[in-house]
């Protein structure tokens, strides 16, 4: 009898990882009225999580879906590799799911700018005032910890019993949790750093067209 081949899940951040540019950066940089230094210290020394994060720069935040759309659409740089490696993941019966403790206005633009809007995603979500002021949503938030805006690890663990292997992209700092649960992990900068530090096997990776070509000669 033929064996059954592996059902696999990639998931994957979107901030610097889909998205070569951090939009979320984009957008805090551009629209924020007064000085985020207190919170990113605090963020960076581990003393305050994405969420809480997110909550204090919200208060800073002026301006409108479409004053930030406009902005994002003209700093938005999609990996060249990314639409074909949704190909081929399709081609080969490997299914995608986007997790980002981004924010889902401008993921939803990029997604359907460049045609990809059947990809699901997990993010915050933006709430827009009518007088251009934001709060943000964490619908897919972890009530036990509260750390994050999108618990990417809550995620990840939640596909365990569909799927016989998990692979997992990142670059960055709320991607530290989930690396630790995948079975195969591609990370950039810091993600990679870290790993590496906590020895986490994981591959250093530049685009998307490394990722190609693993799935070519592996699946």
């Amino acid at each position: 009898m033929p064996r059954k081949p592996k059902k696999v899940l990639i998931i994957t951040d979107f901030d610097g990882t889909v998205s070569t540019v951090d939009l979320g950066n984009e957008v805090i940089t551009k629209f924020t009225t007064a000085s985020l230094n207190d919170i990113e210290r605090a963020y960076v020394k581990g003393k305050i999580g994405s969420r809480i994060a997110y909550e204090r720069i919200a208060e800073r935040l002026k301006g409108s879906r479409e004053s930030m759309l406009e902005h994002i659409l003209a700093k938005e740089r999609l990996d060249p590799y990314f639409p074909e490696f949704c190909s081929l993941s399709r081609d080969k019966g490997i299914d995608i799911k986007i997790v980002s403790d981004g924010l889902d206005f401008y993921i939803d633009a990029i997604l359907e700018k460049h045609k990809l809007t059947g990809i699901e995603y997990y993010s915050n979500r933006a709430v827009f005032g009518k007088d251009s002021s934001l709060s943000i949503k964490f619908p897919s938030m972890n009530d036990f910890c509260a750390r994050c805006g999108t618990c990417k690890s809550s995620i990840l663990k939640s596909y365990r019993l569909i799927y016989d292997r998990i692979i997992y992209i990142g670059d960055g700092y709320s991607d530290f949790c989930p690396s630790r649960y995948a079975d195969v992990v591609f990370a950039k900068t810091v993600l990679f750093q870290r790993c590496e530090r906590e020895g986490t096997p994981c591959t250093l990776f530049k685009d998307f067209s490394e990722i190609n070509n693993y799935l070519i000669n592996n699946y």
